[in-house]
């Protein structure tokens, strides 16, 4: 399988060159992946879904994938986003003799080869400007998790994280509200060499649903790497009543990273939306996330 592109390294846009931009819709469950991206040796959703479409399209090399989200291991998804650059003839040639479009038939013909844990529910031709990372304008996570002391849920056991101790879901919802807004998140991020951890944090909530679990919702124009489970970890201490109310936001406002900021693990996140721009403004939103972020 090919290398994943360099995020900087220009695409041709649709129709030009020949090739055809398609959009695909997919959800995975992550737990038997070591994340998103292709790593040598290990199994990722990346290298499945390469694979797969290298061999239904019958490319050689492998086409490039560009992501929404760069989802990491344990992480499942059920609206993650990608693009991928076909050739006009390869595209031409996805349905046979079936009679059906070639989204209809990339479709069914991926459910043919993708291993059960990876499912792409959609596909289409991309509309000019479309880009599956810089093109977003928000993503939503949701992360989940059981203070039951029984446990978790036998079929929840692998998109729920069990906390021991009970848990406050009003208390939460208030710490996890104070962060919200355009801010500094480093106190959240695992530190990345040239890279801004300022982000705008547009919805962060938790409420507890009628079968027990506590969920919260979590939206941003972008996350760092472990924002959204470091921000999850500092809203438990509160829930469970090792931490004040107001903890997190001082933590926020040190800018640092904090030890006392648990990064959960990985099982009960769960990347469920990503959100575009009109298709007029698709160019101009991907040009706006490109560049770096700053506090005014």
């Amino acid at each position: 399988m090919s290398a994943s592109r360099p995020d900087d390294e220009p695409v041709l846009p649709p129709g030009e060159g020949g090739l055809v931009r398609v959009r695909l819709d997919l959800g995975y469950d992550g737990t038997g992946f070591a994340g998103w991206a292709e790593q040598p040796g290990l199994r990722t959703v990346q290298g499945e879904l390469t694979g797969a479409l290298a061999r239904v399209l019958r490319l050689d090399p492998a086409p490039r994938l560009t992501v929404a989200g760069r989802t990491d291991a344990g992480v499942h998804a059920s609206g993650q986003v990608a693009h991928v650059d076909v050739p006009q003839a390869a595209w031409a040639l996805v349905p046979g003799r079936s009679g059906r479009s070639p989204a209809q038939a990339l479709v069914r013909r991926l459910r043919g080869v993708l291993p059960s844990d990876v499912r792409v529910h959609a596909a289409a031709p991309a509309p000019p400007g479309f880009d599956a990372r810089f093109g977003a304008l928000r993503r939503r996570y949701a992360y989940r998790v059981s203070d039951d002391p029984a446990g978790v849920p036998p079929l929840r056991r692998f998109d729920v994280l069990h906390h021991r101790r009970p848990l406050d879901a009003a208390a939460m919802d208030l710490a996890a509200r104070s962060l919200v807004g355009l801010r500094e998140f480093a106190a959240f991020c695992k530190p990345r060499e040239g890279a801004t951890t300022v982000r705008t944090l547009l919805a962060y909530s938790w409420a507890r649903t009628p079968d027990g679990l506590l969920v919260a919702d979590v939206q941003a124009d972008a996350f760092c790497h472990s924002m959204v489970r470091a921000l999850v970890g500092a809203v438990l201490a509160v829930g469970d009543g090792r931490r004040d109310v107001d903890w997190p936001r001082l933590v926020q406002d040190a800018a640092v990273r904090d030890p006392g900021v648990a990064v959960v693990g990985p099982q009960g996140l769960t990347l469920e939306e990503v959100v575009y721009p009109a298709d007029a403004d698709l160019a101009a939103r991907a040009a706006q996330a490109r560049a770096v972020r700053t506090l005014p």
